[in-house]
């Protein structure tokens, strides 16, 4: 079984996006998409329904981020 870094997409209401992906960038996401659908016993996974989690999986784990948005957190009012 392979292991991916994405799990089940969870089923939120639809979000548009309006971007230009490379070729292949877009065939890599159908494939992965396809794989992670039968990974998780369901149907392929759109590649507009991919982008945020995996957006959301490389800015939780990069490190350099993490510490940089930590030294912005004293100076950020929100």
């Amino acid at each position: 079984m392979t292991k991916l870094k994405l799990g089940p997409i969870r089923d939120d209401k639809p979000v548009k996006l309006a971007i230009e992906l490379p070729a292949a960038l877009l065939r890599d996401l159908v494939a992965y998409g396809q794989i992670l659908g039968r990974e998780t016993g369901g149907p392929p996974v759109e590649p507009a329904k991919l982008v945020v989690p995996m957006l959301e999986r490389f800015v939780s784990t990069d490190r350099g981020f993490a510490k940089a948005k930590r030294g912005l957190g004293a100076r950020d009012p929100s």
